[in-house]
């Protein structure tokens, strides 16, 4: 409603009922009349005519009267244009009269404003408006404008210049969109159903508060069963429970966001969600054989590697690092393991002998650094395995009985003359081939 200093008149453009009980925008062909000011006394009577937004406004100088209204809400002083018209003709917008127009052309109806002469073209004889373009809602939704009627001879305004709008309504001219598709996300394997994956959003540059060109539903093209997706808020949760990473570790879903509510007719689009499965320690540590058989030279030196063990754990990273141990036993006592992430390495811990002891047998252990709770229940998260050492016979020095012998002989003896012997002892076996 516009006040102006010398008595202003409301101007009444088309008007629409917004129906709360059916949530649906419903036009009626309704008349109000209305007066504002105290000078220049005036009436504006507005008809609708289609429910294609054409209206009608009648200017009058007519005497005192009263806002008619009813207990819904009406929406006033606008006119309507649909957008996207595509007529081979200017689209009809509504119609201006004036009460001091007799149908002799003695009024002239004058337009100007947002768009006056360029967008919107008045016909000074009749007061038709009409759309000379085509609108986009999403680029501008409303014009104002102004309104005014003055003698055709004399130019003298015979009403108050008035001011309007008129609204640009929508169509389901967008299809929704993902913004910051395709989409990458991960979730743990294991995981239970219904649990959070991430979350999607689209957008529709239509309007949000006319109609449902703008009420985006989100459904799963493709994807099922292993994931579903909230229709209204676009969270995406597992739907099936305890995915394994180590039988499938990526899934791409298609979701679909499809405007109207989802109904027959409603634009879509569609973007791709790239989900993997995240690693967590639900395999224990497998050793491929059960027994392993290494060799060491009886003349290694303490601390050297007599060989290497491994076991494999599905899982990755921390979940997969294996340490290695020797079961506690007699004849473990003679080596010694450390761990490196992925082996076990055997070393000799005590001087070996092959005359003394030609193999030894030993239990190793391998077992996850890294546990999780929640898998307790698979275990255990070790495994074990029999080692076998056999020591291998080197071919050793003979060693002399004394380490010094004392012998006399006489001056002048013959050539070839024994004078004494000694004697040395061989520590190889007498079956030993570097004997």
């Amino acid at each position: 409603m516009i006040v102006r200093d010398y008595a202003a008149l409301l101007l009444l453009g088309l008007c629409f009922l917004l129906d709360h009980s059916s949530q649906a925008q419903t036009r009626t062909k309704a008349r109000h009349q209305s007066h504002v000011g105290q000078r220049g006394r005036g009436v504006f009577r507005e008809e609708v005519t289609s429910a294609g937004a054409r209206g009608r406004l009648t200017l009058g100088r007519r005497g005192r009267a009263k806002v008619q209204r009813t207990k819904r809400g009406w929406v006033w002083n606008q006119f309507f244009v649909l957008e996207e018209y595509m007529g081979s003709e200017p689209q009809y917008v509504g119609k201006l009269h004036s009460d001091m127009d007799h149908g002799e052309n003695a009024v002239k109806y004058t337009l100007s404003g947002e768009g006056a002469g360029s967008i919107f073209t008045i016909d000074q004889l009749t007061g038709d408006i009409h759309a000379l373009v085509g609108l986009d809602r999403e680029e501008r939704s409303y014009y104002t404008l102004r309104a005014q009627a003055v003698d055709i001879h004399t130019g003298v305004p015979l009403e108050p210049e008035s001011e309007f709008i008129i609204k640009v309504q929508d169509i389901n001219d967008n299809e929704p969109r993902f913004p910051d598709g395709p989409y990458s996300a991960s979730v743990s394997e294991m995981s239970p159903t219904g649990t959070y994956v991430t979350q999607v959003t689209a957008t529709d540059a239509d309007d949000p508060t006319y109609g449902s060109s703008a009420r985006i539903v989100y459904s799963i093209l493709q994807g099922q069963p292993y994931f579903s997706v909230d229709p209204k808020t676009g969270v995406i949760r597992t739907a099936l429970a305890n995915m394994d990473r180590e039988v499938k570790d990526e899934y791409q879903v298609l979701l679909q966001a499809k405007d109207m509510g989802g109904q027959l007719g409603g634009l879509a689009s569609t973007t791709t969600v790239n989900i993997s499965l995240s690693d967590v320690n639900d395999n224990p540590p497998r050793f491929a054989k059960s027994i392993f058989h290494l060799r060491v030279p009886e003349t290694a030196p303490v601390g050297s590697s007599v060989g290497r063990i491994r076991a494999h754990d599905a899982d990755m990273g921390d979940n997969a690092v294996v340490e290695y141990a020797i079961v506690p036993g007699e004849e473990g006592n003679m080596f010694q393991m450390v761990s490196n992430g992925q082996d076990g390495v055997v070393l000799l811990r005590k001087t070996l002998d092959f005359e003394s002891k030609k193999s030894y047998t030993f239990k190793v252990e391998a077992a996850n650094a890294h546990l999780d709770p929640r898998f307790l229940h698979a275990g255990p998260f070790k495994d074990s395995a029999t080692v076998k050492v056999s020591v291998l016979d080197m071919d050793e020095p003979p060693v002399f009985t004394k380490a010094r012998y004392d012998m006399d002989v006489f001056e002048d003896t013959p050539i070839g003359t024994v004078i004494g012997s000694v004697t040395a002892h061989d520590l190889d076996a007498s079956s030993s081939a570097v004997r």
